[in-house]
């Protein structure tokens, strides 16, 4: 089954209009380049209406709220929204506002790691782990459908854990095929790297810090970019034709242009232009805590 296919079986992909603004008011965000103004975990966005909808969601780059644009809930706010609180929201119900706050990065996080193994399953070369990670996605699924009160106390380090080193096995299998890996960059840092038409196929970029890298040209095919931080990277030009475990989010943090190649379950971002802009100075990025 094609990727798109499992995220959409799965109810990976967002739904606004399910979802009871969660990402909106049980996120904390701090005035920045990516934030036009500070607002409190569990404060409502001034922007977002009583029918919980985004009042700038046309403008929100020119408003000054990049960062909305950027952030994607695999699907974890219809989730929450609909069926672990059956369709009660925070403003009709607010004694659950503060729980269904809580729950909420919680179930965002499981649903991330089904997103990842539906990706896995669809993968010729992990044939050889397809059943067990279509174990960890059935087990995954459960957790996300159990009561309130069991995900807010939920830890899911433990079976992140766990699921991502059934991912790692996975992306040795795709790494390996043809005339075997590529770069071992994990981790690595390169922000405002100079790798315009750098050769990274089958590169292993996982957590790689890539903030501001001029990526113009690159041969990213077939790289493992689980994680890799792509805020304002150059990718115009760049071939991410087969790159395993990127993400939407990922894409619309960077810049790119008509000639980028990105996997056919992803979409080119609105905001790319044509020719994407030249990389912007970096100054003073700070590396986010990773999980």
């Amino acid at each position: 089954m094609p990727p798109a296919d499992h995220f959409r079986e799965l109810e990976l992909l967002s739904d606004c209009g399910s979802c009871f603004g969660l990402c909106c008011v049980a996120l904390p965000f701090a005035a920045s380049a990516d934030f036009a103004a500070d607002k409190a975990a569990g404060d409502p966005c001034r922007n977002l209406r009583e029918d919980f909808r985004c009042s700038i969601h046309e403008r929100l780059r020119p408003s000054g709220y990049p960062g909305c644009t950027v952030f994607d809930c695999f699907g974890a706010g219809q989730k929450v929204s609909q069926v672990t609180f059956e369709g009660r929201s925070w403003r009709a119900a607010p004694e659950t506002a503060g729980q269904m706050y809580a729950v909420f990065p919680v179930m965002r996080q499981l649903h991330e790691l089904l997103w990842y193994l539906a990706e896995a399953l669809s993968l010729e070369p992990a044939r050889p782990v397809h059943a067990e990670l279509r174990r960890a996605l059935d087990e995954t699924d459960r957790l996300t459908r159990q009561d309130a009160g069991t995900l807010e106390k939920y830890d899911v380090a433990p079976h992140r854990a766990a699921v991502n080193e059934l991912l790692l096995r996975v992306s040795e299998l795709v790494r390996s095929q043809e005339k075997g890996r590529g770069k071992d960059r994990r981790g690595a840092d390169l922000i405002g790297a100079r790798l315009r038409g750098a050769d990274l196929r089958r590169a292993n970029l996982r957590g790689a810090y890539l903030i501001g890298a001029d990526l113009r040209g690159a041969d990213l095919r077939e790289a493992d970019l689980i994680g890799a931080d792509l805020r304002g990277a150059n990718l115009a030009g760049a071939d991410l034709t087969g790159a395993i475990f990127l993400t939407q989010a990922q894409l619309n943090a960077a810049a790119g242009d008509a000639a980028t190649r990105i996997p056919p379950a992803l979409t080119r971002p609105a905001h790319w232009s044509e020719t994407a802009a030249r990389p912007a100075p970096v100054r003073n990025a700070r590396r986010p805590r990773r999980r």
